[in-house]
């Protein structure tokens, strides 16, 4: 138990400094969206759905890269908390076409990249 969390705290650890880093350069309060968030959303989306497509495909799957890449780094990485703030800052301000814009594309895409890392996984 003890060496499966180890697994997910340095995922987790690993995924949170790379988002802090996309998002300190991406995100610019003068861009209609955040699209550092927006990224790591679908970047986080497109790499779970390669490793669950993977454990999926192969029923011996690596329990530990599960672990450390979907649970710890994709938690880490991924930022729905800070997505849901973001699109509340954006109703607050009454920017409605940036909510509808944001919270459209990264739902969309972040399905899209999901479905796509499983397709390529299974395919290729």
């Amino acid at each position: 138990m003890f060496k499966h969390l180890l697994y997910i705290f340095i995922g987790g650890g690993l995924g949170s400094v790379l988002r802090y880093l996309i998002s300190k350069t991406a995100n610019n309060p003068e861009n209609l969206i955040p699209y550092g968030t927006l990224t790591v959303n679908v970047v986080g989306s497109l790499l779970i759905g390669v490793v669950m497509g993977f454990a999926l495909k192969n029923s011996s799957a690596y329990q530990p890269l599960i672990l450390t890449v979907a649970t710890g780094f994709c938690g880490g990485f991924t930022t729905f908390s800070a997505f849901s703030f973001e699109n509340y800052v954006l109703l607050k301000n009454g920017d409605y076409l940036s909510f509808m814009i944001y919270f459209s594309l990264s739902l969309l895409l972040g399905i899209i990249a999901v479905v796509t890392g499983v397709f390529l996984v299974k395919n290729f």
